[in-house]
């Protein structure tokens, strides 16, 4: 008797929600300092599901702006940014934000732009390589892979990592707009960190996506109609169509749209919930309870891991590959990325890696309700761009400190106007990226059209 596909599925999905309850409940049972990790886990879980939802993915954003004029990724991301920066503006209102600056340097122009190339190659971003993952895609688990593995020996070989971190990077300031308008009191987060750093910037770039991209294609559909219902003659475009064409680009895609508010939101609650915690347990960084409970040898010098407290890629990654490589007898502690600043937890005692797991198994979950996983295993052409992009996204994140979300999102939505450098870094790469796959395309349809010549 063969099984309804769609209670296969169903079952699946619902099996993974069952081991995220089992998984929590055991961690409670061994102790009820583990619900710091539980609470990452869940806020993964959450954010694969609205990305997968939302289909939310920075390759996506800026690969379909430059190379089909498609604007609805891009103005998600903005949507979900300008939202998430209210909602940590108001939190450090209330001295409940965990954020913190990155050095402020050209580092995050040049990993933005190597960013953006690996992740055109692989066809997703850091965060969209992990949701896409949980649907099945294989090219996005070669691409994981890279980005692991890149990222850990990156940071390991040679001392480079150390002398980059010690004489350049940690002599590089750290700002957020907020610092300049002490006068205003709480109210400078709002003013600064989102409006100025925030709020402003992602109205121009609506209104230039809008003028750029978007405008001709709506107004000449809005002008139809207009023309449709009047007697002859082609009306001009007033300010009002104009309005009323940027309000039709950006809910274009609701469902884009409604995922991006939703994720500045949810991005918004896991910081107030780790916060919350740190205040419970009476300390700021999960290594501290690693080191109270015993796990001496996960931690760093400083008795620290690496404990963001909000939504953070490729820090975590970069720990489980030099976790794996270190259980393969190689030292990965003799730097400072590890041995000093981050640690090496176990998989099961690595708060942010945790959220990465449960990002992936979100995505599979949802993807498995909608009749959207599917197990996609890459031809050769598309696991060598898999495994090539996640090395570029792998260093590009060394350099900048973190990716399109460490990066860019949080580190824009906190005030940090450093993370408008990886964002224009990242556009430039992605530009990049698809010229390199317009040139290969050109290159590989020109070779195989040779192999048709017939000489008369």
């Amino acid at each position: 008797m063969d099984v309804d596909p769609e209670r296969k599925r169903k079952f699946w999905a619902y099996s993974i929600l069952g081991l995220m309850i089992i998984t929590s409940l055991w961690y409670y049972h061994l102790n009820p300092l583990y619900m710091y990790l539980v609470a990452y886990l869940w806020f993964g879980f959450t954010y694969g599901i609205l990305m997968q939802y939302g289909r939310f993915c920075f390759a996506s954003a800026w690969r379909d702006l430059i190379a089909i004029g498609v604007t609805r990724m891009f103005i998600g991301i903005l949507i979900a940014l300008a939202t998430f920066s209210l909602v940590l503006a108001v939190l450090a209102t209330k001295q409940m934000s965990t954020f913190h600056p990155g050095p402020l340097g050209p580092n995050e122009l040049i990993g933005g732009l190597l960013f953006g190339i690996g992740m055109t190659l692989a066809g997703g971003c850091a965060s969209g390589t992990l949701y896409k993952t949980g649907e099945g895609n294989g090219t996005s688990w070669l691409a994981l892979f890279g980005i692991v593995f890149s990222q850990a020996i990156f940071v390991d070989y040679g001392g480079f990592f150390d002398t980059f971190l010690t004489g350049y990077a940690f002599k590089e300031p750290l700002i957020t707009l907020s610092q300049y308008f002490p006068n205003l009191g709480p109210f400078k987060y709002v003013v600064g960190n989102s409006i100025i750093n925030v709020i402003i910037p992602v109205i121009i770039l609506i209104v230039l996506a809008y003028y750029i991209v978007a405008r001709k294609g709506i107004m000449r559909r809005l002008m139809e109609s207009k023309t449709a219902s009047a007697d002859g003659g082609v009306p001009k475009p007033t300010i009002g169509d104009d309005m009323k064409g940027i309000w039709l680009m950006i809910t274009a895609s609701k469902r884009t749209a409604i995922a991006g508010i939703l994720l500045g939101i949810v991005s918004g609650i896991h910081v107030f919930t780790i916060q919350s915690l740190r205040y419970r347990d009476g300390i700021n960084n999960f290594g501290q309870i690693l080191w109270h409970l015993g796990f001496v040898n996960q931690v760093s010098s400083l008795h620290t891991v690496f404990d963001p407290g909000y939504w953070y890629i490729t820090t975590q990654e970069a720990q489980f590959g030099a976790w794996v490589m270190e259980h393969l007898g190689i030292n990965m502690r003799n730097n400072i990325f590890y041995g000093t600043m981050n640690g090496i937890p176990a998989p099961w005692h690595n708060p942010p890696l945790l959220m990465s797991i449960g990002i992936i198994l979100g995505a599979a979950t949802i993807a498995l309700m909608n009749n959207e996983f599917k197990l996609k295993m890459p031809n050769r052409e598309l696991a060598v761009w898999g495994l090539l992009g996640g090395i570029f996204m792998g260093i590009g994140a060394r350099l900048a400190f973190g990716c399109n979300i460490g990066a860019f999102y949080i580190r824009v939505a906190g005030g940090d106007p450093g993370g408008w450098l990886f964002f224009a870094g990242m556009g430039a790469g992605a530009l990049g990226g698809v010229k390199m796959f317009n040139w290969w395309t050109n290159r590989k349809l020109a070779s195989d059209l040779a192999d048709f010549d017939i000489d008369l």
